[in-house]
């Protein structure tokens, strides 16, 4: 049996990789059926890369005294707030709309589309643990020693979930985008 969890999986199996053999990521940008959808859903990933790097660096600046905690405080309101808000609003639009339409183009590819579902579900979970870390940080003292353990927690988390995240969005863009670029489904340009 072949372990599907997004912590412990280095790619989705290969009868799930069907499409993006014939059509690689590197013929993605090219391909004739290459849509706005595609363009703004994979730009979307970008965006949640960044956000992570983004809440990494600040965590590590803040525990190393690089950053005002203020400015910190600030940073992660913002840049974790949006991360948490996008990801939970980018994951109901794929369950609910994305992936049902999807999964219809192409049958062979259905048990990715579950693997993605449940990929969800994990992530969600780590998300509530960064949400509850980033408000330990924002209702703490500064200068505390609790501060100091929050701040921590919010590079634990992150942590954590950044490796998550990147296994699972490469997985979707490799499942994803073949099944848009090959059948382009009507109502999904």
């Amino acid at each position: 049996m072949i372990e599907n969890s997004l912590t412990s999986r280095a790619a989705l199996p290969d009868a799930l990789r069907v499409l993006v053999e014939e059509l690689p990521r590197e013929a993605w940008q090219t391909h004739r059926n290459h849509s706005d959808l595609v363009r703004f859903w994979l730009e979307r990933h970008v965006m949640f890369r960044r956000l992570l790097k983004q809440i990494r660096d600040d965590a590590r600046d803040m525990l190393e005294g690089e950053i005002d905690a203020q400015f910190y405080g600030r940073k992660l309101s913002r840049f974790g707030g949006l991360l948490v808000s996008e990801l939970h609003l980018h994951h109901r639009i794929e369950d609910t709309q994305l992936f049902p339409v999807l999964m219809r183009q192409d049958r062979r590819l259905a048990a990715g589309f579950d693997i993605l579902d449940k990929d969800h579900h994990a992530i969600d979970d780590v998300l509530h643990g960064f949400a509850e870390a980033a408000n330990g940080v924002l209702n703490t003292p500064e200068g505390s020693d609790e501060f100091s353990q929050a701040c921590a927690a919010v590079k634990t988390q992150i942590d954590a979930m950044e490796p998550m995240l990147n296994r699972h969005l490469i997985d979707e863009e490799e499942l994803v985008v073949p099944v848009l670029l090959k059948y382009a489904p009507a109502g999904l340009r």
